[in-house]
């Protein structure tokens, strides 16, 4: 397991965030409930964008990968042309494949892209945006417990 303090995210982000603006320049922000929220939150006020929505998934429970990806609670994107996507880490990809597959079925003309901290080369979708190749598994600062 790998720590991911604040110190390095706080550098990451900026990263993220100058990268996107300059080549994607999104509407809106959209982010995957929970472990996107913290990346949607600060690249919404690094980019000025107050439109910025979470959508919730389920394929993990804890550690433990589920059968099935349940995606609900699915913002209205009418009035929007660019969308990004964050979540903390591509792991398999299924889950954010499925989101993006939601997404252009609901939103056909909406232009997409995805940003995350961490990626996995073998997931079955890649990020627009991304920082570090993950080789184990990541603790990130926000993950608190009331232990």
């Amino acid at each position: 397991m790998v720590y991911y303090d604040f110190d390095t995210f706080n550098s990451d982000i900026k990263i993220l965030a100058k990268r996107a603006k300059s080549e994607f320049d999104p509407d809106a922000i959209l982010g995957i409930a929970r472990g996107g929220l913290t990346i949607a939150h600060f690249l919404a006020n690094m980019l000025d964008i107050r439109d910025c929505f979470s959508l919730n998934s389920i394929h993990y429970n804890n550690t433990q990968k589920l059968d099935t990806i349940k995606i609900y609670n699915i913002p209205n994107l009418d009035k929007f042309k660019r969308v990004l996507i964050t979540d903390d880490i591509i792991d398999s990809g299924e889950t954010l494949l499925a989101i993006k597959d939601k997404l252009n079925t609901l939103y056909p003309n909406l232009q997409i892209a995805i940003a995350t901290i961490f990626y996995k080369p073998k997931a079955l979708i890649s990020a627009d945006f991304t920082i570090r190749e993950a080789n184990d598994w990541i603790e990130f600062f926000w993950d608190l417990s009331l232990d």
